[in-house]
């Protein structure tokens, strides 16, 4: 009886060795490798976006002095120093370059306003 329990037992442990698919090596060895890849790129962008932001990539840019003419707005304002942009992101940009709580300049008011970039 012993004798015919060996080759049986010995049978089974070779077909359940451990086989994988195609699919299987794929995931095995594909998913770790795109884990470190959005790493590597989380990484760099973490490292990089402070140098960006030194070098003038973020924020306003550079500002000049205006004052506000008779019968200004902001809007005239921001149409007039910066006629290629969109009037609303400048008038955004005015009110955080003086501390601005509302839309409302008065004549003769001084005023930092982005130059045109």
């Amino acid at each position: 009886m012993s004798a015919q329990l060996a080759p049986q037992s010995a049978d089974l442990r070779a077909n359940s060795a451990l086989r994988l698919t195609r699919r299987g090596r794929l995931l095995l060895i594909g998913l770790p490798l795109m884990l470190a890849a959005a790493v590597a790129l989380t990484l760099v962008g973490f490292f990089t976006a402070p140098a960006m932001a030194a070098a003038g990539g973020l924020g306003p840019g550079p500002a000049v002095t205006v004052t506000v003419g008779s019968g200004q707005t902001l809007w005239d304002v921001a149409v007039l120093s910066a006629p290629d942009r969109n009037p609303h992101d400048v008038i955004f940009e005015i009110a955080q370059l003086n501390g601005l709580d509302g839309d409302i300049v008065h004549s003769g008011q001084q005023l930092l306003v982005p130059s045109s970039h």
